[in-house]
């Protein structure tokens, strides 16, 4: 991101709900914005659990209209639903972290002014990512349709026996699969419920969806990459309480003959992280993976 001029430029601002002790860092950032001549506004739920004085409320297309970026305050979660709601606008989200993993909100609260006064300085790293986007057809009719940061899933009931998915890409028939479920992931998604299924890390910059299959009953379904470009269409064919969830977000009572067809959305989210940010960095703090070899340096 370029530097910013600051004058009367728009940041809005996005924060966890119901967040211990969040009242005191969300002051500091305003606060530390508004010093900077920039213009502070609150994204409307934010706007209605904190009620903040003097600050404007603004829905996602508001945002979208005036903001140079967005800050959300939060973990993951929180992160997700914004980035679905503004990746149509294209603008860029700064994630400090209040949540526990922290994969995509990565700015540590005791951190957050100063690596703030950089990223918006232009001394950032920009982060381009990939979404999602799936539409569920009944009959050659759309009945839904949703959009994915991390993952779309096609999960059983609890409680109920295995689903059968027939799974296509690019025309080309390629399973049918009894397990509990699919999980179809972006490069982003992979460190989410795709790597608790046993499915690989993708690297950001990668062009692939991976389809990682949920307790398969044939040990040979094993989780695949397939290029971003690809056209995939999953279709109930046996099961019980059939669910797909586009990043936890649940569109229940699909029916057998249902398909859900899944491509790259034309919207990408773009992440500003801090100077010399590196995902390998992100990777080996956040799974606790082994420092560096003795003499090479420590953990940040």
């Amino acid at each position: 991101m370029p530097a910013a001029t600051a004058q009367q430029q728009t940041i809005a601002l996005a924060v966890r709900h119901n967040t211990a002790g969040i009242a005191e860092p969300v002051d500091s950032v305003v606060a530390f914005l508004q010093a900077r001549g920039y213009r502070v506004v609150l994204e409307a739920e934010t706007a209605a659990h904190l009620g903040l004085p003097g600050l404007e409320a603004m829905d996602a297309r508001a945002i979208g209209a005036c903001a140079m970026a967005a800050i959300v305050m939060g973990g993951d979660g929180t992160m997700l639903g914004i980035a679905r709601q503004l990746a149509p606008y294209d603008v860029p989200l700064i994630g400090i972290n209040q949540g526990r993993l922290g994969f995509m909100t990565d700015i540590a609260l005791e951190r957050m002014l100063p690596v703030l006064g950089e990223i918006l300085s232009g001394k950032g790293e920009a982060d381009r990512r990939t979404l999602l986007e799936g539409r569920v057809m009944r009959g050659g009719a759309m009945i839904t349709c949703g959009l994915a940061v991390n993952d779309v899933v096609v999960a059983r009931g609890a409680g109920t026996g295995m689903a059968e998915l027939k799974v296509t890409v690019d025309g080309h028939f390629m399973y049918n699969q009894r397990s509990d479920g699919l999980i179809i992931a972006t490069p982003t998604g992979s460190t989410a419920y795709a790597l608790s299924a046993g499915g690989a890390l993708l690297h950001p910059s990668l062009n692939g969806i991976g389809l990682v299959p949920i307790a398969p009953h044939a040990l040979s379904n094993r989780p695949i990459v397939v290029p971003d470009t690809s056209e995939i269409v999953i279709e109930i064919v046996g099961g019980r309480d059939i669910s797909v969830n586009f990043d936890m977000q649940t569109f229940a009572s699909l029916q057998h003959g249902d398909q859900i067809v899944i491509s790259r959305s034309p919207n990408h989210i773009t992440f500003l992280h801090p100077e010399g940010w590196s995902y390998y960095d992100t990777l080996r703090e956040k799974l606790h993976w082994n420092e560096y070899p003795s003499g090479e340096g420590k953990l940040r």
